[in-house]
C-alpha cells in the first residue's frame, strides 16, 4: 500500500495558512501539511535536523514556498533546494502576494 506523501507548506502568516488549510481541505486532499513558519525551520525540516531531527524519513511531494520570509527569504530557500541533489527534483510552488517584478523573475529563474 502507498503511504501518500506530505505537503511542506512554508508560510509565516497564520491566516495565510488558515486559508491554505482550508483550500486544501475543501479540495478532500488527505495529504499531511507539515507548515514551517520560516525559511530556516523550512530547511531544518529538508535536511532533518533542529526540531525535525526525528521526522519521518522521505521528502514532501510538493512544497508551497511563501517568498517573503523571516530569517532566510522564500528565494533563498528555493535556491538551496534547487541546488542541492537529493531535494532538486520536489515540486515547488512559490506562493505570494508580492507585485514585485523581480520577486517573480527570480521565482522563475531558479
Amino acid at each position: 500500500m502507498n503511504q501518500i506523501g506530505r505537503i511542506l507548506l512554508v508560510e509565516d502568516n497564520p491566516y495565510d495558512v488558515e486559508l491554505t488549510l482550508a483550500a486544501l481541505a475543501e479540495h478532500h486532499l488527505a495529504n499531511e501539511v507539515v507548515i514551517a513558519h520560516d525559511g530556516a525551520e523550512a530547511l531544518d525540516y529538508l535536511y532533518r535536523r533542529g526540531n525535525f531531527l526525528l521526522r519521518a524519513e522521505g521528502n514532501p511531494v510538493v512544497i508551497l514556498l511563501d517568498i517573503k520570509l523571516p530569517k532566510i527569504d522564500g528565494l533563498e530557500v528555493l535556491q538551496r533546494i534547487k541546488a542541492d541533489d537529493q531535494l532538486k527534483m520536489i515540486p515547488v510552488v512559490m506562493v505570494t502576494s508580492s507585485q514585485e517584478e523581480q520577486d517573480l523573475a527570480a521565482s522563475y529563474r531558479l
